[in-house]
């Protein structure tokens, strides 16, 4: 582990500098290895099964360095040069690495001191291969891996044998982020499992036992921390050779082995089985279970075929789940409008509340104030009643006016009378005012509050209350010009009364005194006139506010009606949205059966006609088989049996015959370049019959023939004595031949 490891080339260590210290058996052993490795391309490529005999029974410490980088071809990797320049470099995972070195082996003696050489040795490796590929980085399972690896090689090494099995053994994908493929190895498993143990199976289901609970660390660290280190390296070994399989077969024959145990137990208890018992089922070594494990049966195609339901399997997870992602995305985007939907209704109702309220309020203030109209009413007509009675008075007095020096003390009696009277009214007179200046400080204010409240958008009904209001206002305003005519007829009445009456009453102080209260009694019925109009005004304007009271009334009770249906139709789109997402649910359900039950036909549509295109080109290829020798047959008979010449005559008809149709088709069909027949003729001693052009012309043919044998096409020639088809017996034949060439 020290002097001896930091050199690579050492790991190949002489059978004869150690014989004197081991038996023969050993040696024997050594020898045979040394034979391995000096021949190792012949062994892996002719005496695999012998190969992996030997590997199934134990490398040997020794050799474990140079074996293991043989089998996974890890002697000669660029990356190796790159090692140095990679410790120089500054990893984000540097400081889980250091957190968890001190977890790795703490009790080999390698690793379990504090900064040691191994802890630096491990730190390096897990740095560079960090900064090799980010994608995975760093994972915490890997660094046990890298431990046993250097246990056996230097750390240069060790780095280029743990980047080729992060590549081709399956391990990449197994320490990525999102581990896919340790999904997919528990899946096959536990498919493993209720195939070849079904009760187990079926009592890991009933206590919820998953697969990940006691096998994830399996395929992570490859038993390396779940059995001893001597039966984990035997176990590694058949990995480097056989890959992830004997970590299928291992975990498979463990389950067998305490099949009984482990039904008895319930989750709790089988996990304490599978980190206490199990781990010391292998102390004697690790043969029995490696002989169990191959004697499971492993299929490689159907774990390719359980590898594609897995893919299958989860591309229909992500799916649902992108389909879930979206439904929680409209069911936010609805509950934020159902929400909008009940602030606005609550708001709603507390207008409601509020207009309610303030309608109650102003019916409490209409209330009060016609009973204070009623009070000044009744204390308007008390006051009506004595300016009656006051005329009768003045009345009276002007028919005794004759008699007034007789009744002088009537007169002044009366007088007293009406200075009585005159008293009174004018108490009552202010009690009035006061009553009208109270009641015109309520009408401001509910004006005030009545400007305050919502106007009404029903137009039809307030062109109707507009109506009224302005006939209301007319009535008013006819009122008011009565009553200030009448105003001045009583000051008219009243001036000429002071004309008439001027010159008389300075006579005596009983007269002045009875003419100022005439005066008075005038001027109180001139207050009293003002008065009735200010009374018509103000009735004018409690006819204006009751109107405006109508108004916000009808308001206040559609927008009661408004209300209710926002919230009816705030239920409404809740039951409609609950409905429309079960059955958005449903149709995604068959949607995703129909894709799957299309996607299978589709399939099975293709592998169909895939055969039986396969099918028709073996028996297009077996018809032109049989034609072409039909043919051959065919005109090697007749060349056997039949003069040459004579033949070669049929041959020339027959091809007269056959441009004759070629021509018929070009005409009808357009045919740009029909096929041509050739009949080359040549005889030795008969060239005095052909002249130049028709050597020309042969020659042509002849290279024509030439070009079309080198392209591949087919050629019959025929030999007129042995009748075979052979180009090369043609061309060394001295005696005349006659070809007949088809294309």
């Amino acid at each position: 582990m020290n002097g001896s490891r930091r050199n690579s080339g050492s790991s190949l260590v002489s059978s004869s500098s150690a014989s004197s210290n081991l038996s023969h058996l050993e040696e024997d052993t050594w020898m045979m290895w040394g034979r391995v490795v000096n021949d190792w391309e012949d062994m892996r490529k002719k005496k695999e099964k012998q190969l992996k005999d030997l590997v199934v029974k134990g490398i040997p410490h020794h050799f474990r360095a140079i074996v293991w980088q043989l089998l996974c071809n890890a002697q000669n990797m660029t990356i190796k040069d790159q090692y140095s320049d990679l410790l120089k470099m500054t990893s984000p995972c540097e400081k889980l690495i250091r957190r968890d070195i001190a977890r790795t082996y703490p009790e080999h003696d390698f690793f379990k001191e504090k900064d040691s050489l191994g802890q630096e040795v491990l730190f390096n490796v897990m740095k560079a291969y960090s900064l090799v590929d980010r994608e995975v980085g760093y994972c915490q399972g890997s660094a046990f891996i890298v431990g046993l690896l250097l246990m056996q090689m230097p750390e240069e090494e060790a780095f280029c044998v743990f980047v080729k099995l992060m590549q081709d053994y399956r391990l990449r994908e197994l320490f990525k982020p999102s581990m896919a493929e340790l999904g997919l190895c528990m899946y096959q498993l536990e498919c493993m499992i209720q195939e070849h143990l079904p009760e187990l199976h079926l009592h890991f289901q009933a206590q919820s036992f998953h697969t990940s609970m006691y096998a994830s660390t399996w395929f992570l660290t490859i038993f390396l921390t779940c059995f001893p280190l001597p039966a984990a390296t035997r176990i590694f070994d058949i990995f480097m050779y056989e890959g992830l399989e004997i970590v299928f077969r291992v975990g498979l024959a463990i389950l067998q082995m305490n099949q009984a145990e482990l039904i008895q137990l319930d989750m709790e208890g089988m996990l304490q089985h599978f980190q206490r018992v199990v781990p010391h089922q292998l102390d004697s070594g690790p043969d029995k279970v490696i002989q169990a494990a191959y004697q499971v049966k492993y299929n490689a195609k159907k774990m390719k075929k359980l590898e594609k339901e897995y893919t299958s399997i989860k591309s229909k997870e992500m799916e649902e789940q992108v389909e879930i992602k979206r439904l929680r995305t409209e069911n936010r985007l609805l509950k934020q409008r159902i929400d909008t939907l009940e602030k606005e209704s609550a708001s709603l109702a507390d207008r409601l509340i509020q207009g309610q309220v303030t309608r109650a309020q102003e019916a409490e203030e209409n209330y009060l104030v016609k009973r204070e109209l009623a009070t000044v009413k009744q204390l308007g007509q008390e006051v009506s009643a004595q300016l009656e009675q006051a005329k009768k008075t003045i009345g009276q007095l002007q028919q005794q006016q004759p008699q007034a020096k007789a009744a002088s003390r009537c007169s002044e009696e009366a007088v007293l009378q009406l200075e009585r009277e005159l008293v009174q009214a004018r108490l009552k007179e202010a009690e009035s005012q006061c009553a009208l200046r109270e009641m015109q400080d309520k009408i401001l204010d509910m004006e005030k509050r009545n400007t305050s409240l919502p106007d009404d958008t029903n137009v039809a009904r307030l062109q109707e209350e507009l109506m009224a209001v302005k006939l209301r206002e007319a009535e008013a305003l006819s009122g008011l010009k009565e009553l200030r005519q009448q105003v001045r007829d009583l000051e008219d009445h009243w001036q000429r009364h002071l004309a008439r009456t001027s010159g008389r009453w300075r006579e005596s102080p009983k007269k002045n005194a009875l003419s100022e209260l005439q005066d008075e009694l005038m001027s109180v019925r001139l207050r009293e006139a003002e008065a009735q109009a200010e009374l018509r005004e103000n009735r004018q304007r409690m006819l204006e506010l009751a109107t405006q009271n109508e108004i916000h009334n009808n308001h206040l009770r559609r927008a009661e009606q408004e209300g209710r249906s926002l919230q009816e139709r705030v239920q409404t789109l809740t039951t409609q949205n609950k409905n429309l997402h079960g059955q958005l649910q449903e149709i995604k359900r068959r949607q995703a059966e129909m894709d799957c039950k299309s996607k299978e036909e589709v399939m099975a549509v293709r592998l169909r006609e895939a055969d039986n295109m396969a099918a028709m080109a073996e028996l297009q290829q077996h018809i032109s088989e049989l034609e072409i020798q039909k043919e051959e047959g065919k005109v090697q008979g007749q060349l056997n049996h039949s003069d040459s010449n004579q033949f070669i005559q049929d041959l020339q008809d027959h091809i007269t015959e056959l441009k004759h149709e070629i021509c018929c088709l070009k005409v009808q069909r357009g045919v740009a370049k029909p096929p041509t027949y050739d009949i080359i003729k040549q005889y030795a001693g008969d060239d005095n019959d052909d002249d130049d052009d028709d050597d020309d012309e042969e020659e042509e043919e002849e290279g024509s023939t030439k070009e079309q044998h080198q392209t591949g096409r087919s050629r019959v020639k025929l030999h007129p004595k042995l009748g075979a088809t052979d180009s090369e017996e043609e061309d060394e034949a001295p005696t005349p031949t006659h070809r007949y060439t088809t294309v």
